[in-house]
């Protein structure tokens, strides 16, 4: 299959390709998505042979505008219109009930469905043209997820049927996900949007374990990015949990050919080894921004042991450490 590059103007043509049941990789605010048309299983099922992505790990589908909601599910509770008005279009998806025009393929089974309406204009103008499109991120599976137009023709080159440019991502990490399914709500996946935000909206709102830990053994995944391995290099990713000038030492004593480090601006100061600068050390938002992009670095420049500073836990650091975590297999070394 010969991927076409289309850019921001294209859109007609990249809603032709999903009409006929193909796949458009498309950029949202928080990372590049692989989109297909929600409501054909036959289509949605090309999303998972392009990426390798298992079955039984459900997608969220993404609407134009918040009205499209009342289609797809099969009620609004009123905690879902406080968050619509409040936070879309923007980085949130919400787990309700779901519809019967939604497939099986794209719950992976489950009688809920995620929905969000991202903010992103070529993504809107996208679906508003097609129709609802289920789209995980545009990337081989547990691979870290795409920000740059050139992160998805690394991976998706020759699988799909063409990439819509709409250059770098915003944010830099995938969405929320609140499940609205039950009471009190559950936050699935951190992101953009803080459970600080969400309960400042709806009152109480749960974080499930699954969000610092791994989910449990047999569990239905919810929401992507529970179940699997995800976000991962090919270079061995190990969390160091320390102050800036113990994590600086500690590394400095591991290094070796091959070995470098994920880290803040103050910590960068004295390592010995090669590091990616992921933001000033209380800058979340520029660590969400540019985790992804670099821990693909780590494989182009052939990195075999990368040493991740961890990030903090509160606020869209929560949603850094979610990522970070699962790229690591969940291996932290705690110093503090």
């Amino acid at each position: 299959m010969k991927t076409k590059l289309l850019d921001s103007t294209q859109t007609e043509e990249a809603a032709e390709i999903i009409l006929r049941g193909g796949l458009v990789a498309m950029p949202t605010e928080t990372v590049y998505g692989l989109a297909a048309d929600a409501l054909r299983g036959e289509s949605v099922a090309k999303i998972f042979a392009a990426k390798g992505r298992p079955a039984d790990n459900p997608l969220i589908v993404h609407i134009w505008e918040p009205s499209q909601l009342d289609g797809l599910v099969r009620f609004v509770p009123e905690k879902a219109r406080i968050l619509s008005e409040k936070f879309w279009p923007g980085p949130l998806t919400m787990i309700l009930p779901k519809a019967d025009v939604i497939p099986d393929e794209v719950s992976a089974g489950l009688d809920t469905v995620a929905v969000r309406c991202p903010s992103h204009p070529v993504a809107r103008e996208l679906i508003r043209l097609s129709c609802p499109l289920a789209a995980p991120s545009a990337n081989l599976s547990g691979s870290p997820s795409p920000t740059t137009l050139r992160h998805v023709i690394s991976d998706m080159d020759g699988r799909i049927d063409a990439v819509l440019d709409g250059g770098d991502c915003e944010v830099g990490l995938e969405s929320t996900v609140i499940s609205l399914a039950c009471d009190p709500p559950r936050l699935l996946r951190p992101g953009g949007i803080t459970v600080e935000q969400l309960r400042a909206a709806i009152g109480d709102v749960e974080v499930d374990a699954a969000v610092t830990k791994p989910l449990a053994e047999g569990a239905a995944a919810a929401s992507p990015g529970m179940k699997y391995k995800h976000y991962a290099p090919k270079a061995e990713v190990i969390i160091i949990d320390a102050k800036p000038q113990d994590f600086t030492a500690y590394v400095n004593e591991r290094k070796a050919p091959g070995t470098a480090a994920l880290c803040s601006t103050e910590e960068a100061a004295g390592l010995e080894v090669p590091f990616e600068i992921l933001g000033d050390d209380h800058d979340m938002e520029a660590f969400a921004k540019h985790i992804f992009a670099a821990l693909r670095r780590a494989d182009e420049n052939g990195w075999t042991t990368v040493y991740a500073s961890c990030p903090d836990k509160s606020g869209v650091g929560l949603a850094v450490y979610n990522r970070m975590i699962r790229a690591a297999a969940f291996r932290i070394i705690e110093l503090r």
